[in-house]
């Protein structure tokens, strides 16, 4: 419990958290609201050119990953960049050393900061996902939200799906974190393995199909949306398995070294 109140303290007694939850906040319902827009704009043009003749282009219906793309996608990322702080901040001003003079057992410091932020990043996505999807709803009108609907086992695990996704992402930050040292790099790295390096395999033909179903955040979409062109091995609920799986080892592999080198 020492260890939990401390983090705690650390945590609400800086700004960088606050500024990080305020940005989050606003890129997941303000993403929600300009694709409820863009949802309703897009039925209007339909339906003008259809009172006039064909229409070449199709209705924009947002699904629930569309309307959660800023807690998903962009939140998420910024959730990512406040976890892996928590951690390199401590190295780079040489508080780090405090701390495990205070608290010995090293690996009860890694947990603790994984657990708070993670349960906090759970908790926030949660709340915005539902709050987004509303805002989407609200946004892009009765026909904009047709696939809208919580009324299935799809739907629902893309809401409650984004939480889980969230955890898991910090204590992969948390991890990195660690094992870096530095929030540039660090940072670098989580931003950049989701958003390009898994998207080069892509263009390595056969030997990029093959690699991608074992790609950590491929998986983690694939539990998200779980459309996909990409031929896995296992279901969404198989592909959530196998990101935990990886994110865990990454972790224990961050305890291991943290144990073993000076602080």
């Amino acid at each position: 419990m020492a260890v939990l109140s401390a983090e705690r303290i650390k945590i609400t007694t800086t700004k960088s958290p606050l500024w990080c939850t305020l940005t989050i906040i606003v890129l997941g319902l303000g993403v929600a609201w300009m694709i409820g827009r863009s949802s309703s704009s897009s039925i209007q043009a339909y339906n003008d050119e259809a009172a006039s003749g064909t229409p070449d282009f199709e209705k924009f219906l947002p699904t629930f990953n569309d309307a959660g793309l800023g807690v998903s996608g962009f939140g998420v990322m910024v959730l990512m960049i406040m976890a892996a702080l928590a951690i390199t901040s401590e190295y780079r001003f040489g508080i780090i050393r405090t701390t495990f003079q205070a608290i010995p057992s090293r690996a009860s410091v890694l947990i603790a900061k994984a657990g708070l932020i993670g349960a906090f990043g759970a908790v926030l996505s949660f709340v915005l996902m539902l709050g987004a999807v509303f805002i989407t709803k609200a946004a892009a009108g009765t026909e904009g939200s047709t696939n809208l609907a919580l009324d299935n086992a799809d739907a629902w695990r893309a809401v409650y799906g984004v939480p889980i996704f969230a955890f898991l992402c910090v204590v992969l930050a948390i991890a990195v974190g660690a094992l870096l040292r530095q929030s540039a790099g660090a940072i670098a790295l989580l931003l950049l393995w989701p958003l390009l390096i898994e998207s080069l395999f892509g263009m390595f033909g056969s030997f990029g199909r093959n690699v991608t179903p074992f790609l950590p955040f491929a998986n983690a979409d694939r539990f998200l949306s779980s459309g996909s062109s990409t031929n896995f091995h296992w279901g969404p609920w198989g592909s959530l398995f196998y990101f935990a799986a990886f994110v865990l080892v990454v972790f224990g592999i961050s305890i291991a070294v943290v144990n073993k080198r000076d602080a």
